[in-house]
């Protein structure tokens, strides 16, 4: 447990002392403001790579534990690399200037309306024309500048995909209008606010008013979720709100799990591969992020495809790790699986041949490779006219294998004998880095 806690505040550590500040010239606010800002690590080695964005107001305390909470779901790749951004709001009342609503109409007025159009049309522009961000962006508050980070549903094409409004102050007409623009979206959009017992009762009330509301909102767009903490106060609902809203957004994100294999996968007759493509076409639409299939994610609809019989599977598997691992054997035992699994297994033995030049990946090894070679020429008969069988045999081993099959061939010379047994694929879980 010490060591667990001991390497939390590495991580923490790490965050806080890696990141900088920039001061920006206000036009809106004719001032200057400050912002912290931390680039993922890999920021400066992938120069093509985009990163979603974590806008965090109230940066003076509300940062840090977003920092934290993402360098640690990112070291589980939880969650995805972010650039995370904090606007200073440190000066005596500046919050609540930036947070100004007019009473009448519930907009943001004055110091509030200037500071909302300088988030909109000057800060946001500013950090796209500095640093690769993705569409995908997030804004974050606590009670006063939650309430305003609300007023960015009501454009009628908002600029964050995601909003986290811990304990929101809310203004007027808020109760109705946000419901209405969550029902209205047209793209993906995540919702979470949170309250708690030991809240201020009139940001409970209001709060649990929203709430209510919005269940009542039937778009498959939205994706909401509401916290209501037990035991917490209007300022320590913020330290378990932040990992809740955070697995929230990027919950498409994760790996597949034990849980998501059993619920959803292991029960799927066949398609596997077609989950393991939507899985990340989803991430991709919802968070605009591409990426690689895992190798883990791999072996979890291996598994399945072994389960079920699904063998076509392995072939279609293979049309992936092909483009993606394209120097790896994966592609190679993919196909090798498929040919042997339907037993064709003179094209199945070529396949396994071709992978042993190929580079080693996950548990697939060279060894391994020409073991299963060797074990299925054992049940390829002899064939060859006017031959005898060992001269046969060398003309099988001899037989050059193709780099790229037509995928679409049917199954040829099924044998009797039955096929060797495979290594076993186990059901995936959670993968736990040293």
């Amino acid at each position: 447990m010490k060591n667990i806690f001991i390497a939390i505040s590495l991580l923490l550590s790490a965050t806080l002392f890696s990141q900088t500040t920039d001061v920006i010239h206000s036009e809106k606010l004719d001032a200057d403001r400050e912002i912290t800002i931390k680039l993922p690590a890999s920021y400066e080695k992938n120069l093509e790579k985009k990163y979603p964005l974590v806008l965090v107001l109230d940066s003076e305390y509300l940062f840090a534990p977003f920092a934290g909470n993402i360098a640690f779901g990112n070291y589980w790749d939880d969650i995805p690399e972010v650039i995370l951004i904090g606007i200073h709001q440190n000066k005596k009342d500046e919050r609540y200037d930036d947070s100004e609503f007019d009473e009448t109409t519930g907009l943001p007025s004055k110091k509030g309306g200037a500071f909302f159009e300088f988030i909109g049309a000057e800060l946001i522009p500013h950090l796209e024309k500095k640093y690769r961000i993705a569409p995908f962006k997030i804004v974050a508050g606590l009670d006063a500048t939650a309430g305003l980070l609300n007023s960015f549903l009501y454009k009628d094409i908002p600029q964050f995909s995601a909003y986290i409004s811990l304990s929101p102050e809310l203004a007027k007409g808020m109760i109705e209008r946000i419901p209405e623009r969550l029902a209205a979206t047209k793209e993906p959009l995540f919702y979470y606010q949170a309250t708690s017992d030991g809240d201020l009762k009139k940001f409970q009330n209001q709060i649990k008013a929203l709430d209510k509301n919005i269940a009542t909102v039937k778009n498959p767009l939205l994706n909401y979720k509401f916290d209501d903490f037990k035991n917490a106060s209007h300022y320590s609902l913020v330290l378990n709100g932040i990992p809740n809203a955070l697995y929230q957004i990027f919950s498409v994100y994760r790996p597949i799990s034990s849980l998501e294999y059993q619920e959803k996968i292991a029960v799927l007759p066949d398609s596997h591969a077609k989950y393991l493509v939507d899985k990340y076409e989803t991430i991709e639409k919802s968070l605009g992020i591409k990426m690689n299939v895992r190798l883990g994610d791999f072996k979890a609809i291996e598994a399945a495809i072994l389960k079920t019989g699904d063998f076509k599977g392995y072939e279609e598997l293979a049309q992936i790790s092909g483009q993606q691992y394209e120097k790896s054997m994966l592609y190679d035992y993919h196909m090798a699986m498929f040919y042997e699994k339907t037993k064709d297994y003179k094209k199945a033995m070529k396949f396994y041949q071709n992978a042993f030049m190929k580079t080693e990946i996950r548990e697939l090894t060279k060894d391994m490779m020409m073991n299963k070679a060797e074990d299925l020429k054992k049940l390829i008969p002899v064939k060859a006219k006017g031959l005898k069988g060992g001269k046969a045999k060398e003309i099988i081993e001899e037989t050059p294998a193709t780099d790229t099959p037509t995928t679409d061939a049917p199954p040829t010379d099924t044998p009797t004998t039955d096929a060797p047994t495979e290594t076993p694929v186990e059901t995936p879980t959670e993968e736990k880095k040293p």
